[in-house]
Parts: C-alpha cells; structure tokens; sequence
C-alpha cells in the first residue's frame, strides 16, 4: 500500500509543468476622433442671440483661431439660421474638444470675455453654472432692481470683489446670473450671491468670503 502512494506522488509531481508563458499584452494606438465614430463627422450648433451678433462680429478672429488652429475643429458662422457650427475634422485629437469648443462659444454668447472663456479649452475642470434671481428670492418692481444693484455695487465694486476672492468669473444679464470657475469657488460666489439676493448688507458678505476663502486656500 505504501508503495502505491509514493507512485501516485510522484505522478503528480510530474504533471506539473516546469515554466509558465509570459502572454504580452497587446499595444494598440489611440483611436481618433473620426475613427470612433465610423468616420461620422460629428456636429455642435451654438444659436447667437441678437445682442451678441455685433460682438461675435468683432472678436470673430479670436474665436476662431484657437479653435481651428488649436483644438482642429472647423468653425463657420450660418449667417441665415445665425448659428455657430462647430464639426470635427479627420485631424481632430479628441472628440472632447468639440464639445470643449462648444462650451467656449456658449460662454462668449453667455457674455463673457473672450480672455475669460478661452480657459475652457485649456482647463478642464472649469464650467459655467446658471441661475436666475427667482430662483433665490420672488422680487418684483423695485425690490429687485435694488437687489441687482447689490450685487453689482457701485461701479461694479461688490462684483469685482467676489470675482477676484474667489477666483471666478461673473456675468450678470438682467435677472439672470452667470458664473465661471471651478466647482468649489463657483460655489462660495454663489452663495455671496445669493445672500446679497436675500438682503444681506455687502460688509457682511465680504467678512463671511474672506473667512471662507481663507479657508481654501489652507486646503489647497
């Protein structure tokens, strides 16, 4: 019986194999924007409304050339519809650059600075967030041109302040209110915002942004 044993050990030993195969992993190049899509050039339409067609109109070039230079996405403006058309190109890098092209366009209509706006295409994590006062606050007559007045200080003053505390860009269109920067600091100008909206005297808002922006940057 013991015999036996020591056979069927040494049976086993046996079928182990002595080397394992290294299998190297396959190394294939990064798909192109028009090789995702089947080559289907892919489309954005921005619409322009009628106060900004005269702007678009001067700052055309500078819309233009880090688009088509930069991002290699064609750009032509549809004087009919009065739309800017945006389509990738066989060269295009990434198909997130046409949607990085769209976001710049939409912030220039929005009203931004060119100079401002250009930092979508070059930064990632920056958005443009949108709220209207009535979304905060139901104001009707005077009470809400008091209420845009506070938020845009005299000369511009109180805007200007939060803008630059906290990194952001803000445009104020009428009613509704425009805000580009990073997620965090869009955040903190809101809620400035919003409790000036509410009421809030402007020494108030500024002792409450220095504490948080303070607070930030020892995060960072």
């Amino acid at each position: 019986m013991q015999s036996n044993k020591g056979d069927t050990s040494m049976e086993v030993e046996e079928a182990v194999p002595s080397e394992t195969k290294v299998v190297s992993k396959p190394n294939f190049k990064p798909l192109k924007a028009h090789e995702i899509s089947n080559g289907q050039v892919q489309f954005r339409k921005i619409s322009v409304p009628k106060h900004r067609y005269t702007p678009l109109k001067k700052a055309w070039m500078d819309i233009y050339t880090p688009i088509y230079d930069q991002m290699k996405v064609d750009i032509r403006m549809n004087v009919k519809t009065r739309n800017v058309e945006l389509m990738t190109r066989r060269d295009t890098p990434d198909v997130s650059n046409l949607q990085k092209c769209a976001d710049f366009v939409h912030a220039f209509m929005l009203g931004f600075d060119v100079i401002d706006a250009v930092a979508l295409l070059r930064m990632d994590e920056l958005y443009v967030d949108s709220f209207e006062i009535k979304d905060v606050k139901t104001l009707k007559g005077e009470h809400l041109s008091r209420a845009i007045g506070r938020l845009s200080g005299k000369g511009g003053k109180t805007k200007f302040a939060i803008e630059n505390s906290t990194k952001t860009r803000i445009v104020i269109a009428d009613t509704k209110i425009h805000i580009l920067g990073s997620f965090a600091n869009i955040k903190v100008a809101r809620d400035s915002l919003c409790s000036l909206i509410l009421g809030s005297p402007a020494g108030k808002v500024y002792s409450k942004l220095r504490a948080v922006t303070a607070r930030l940057a020892e995060r960072f």
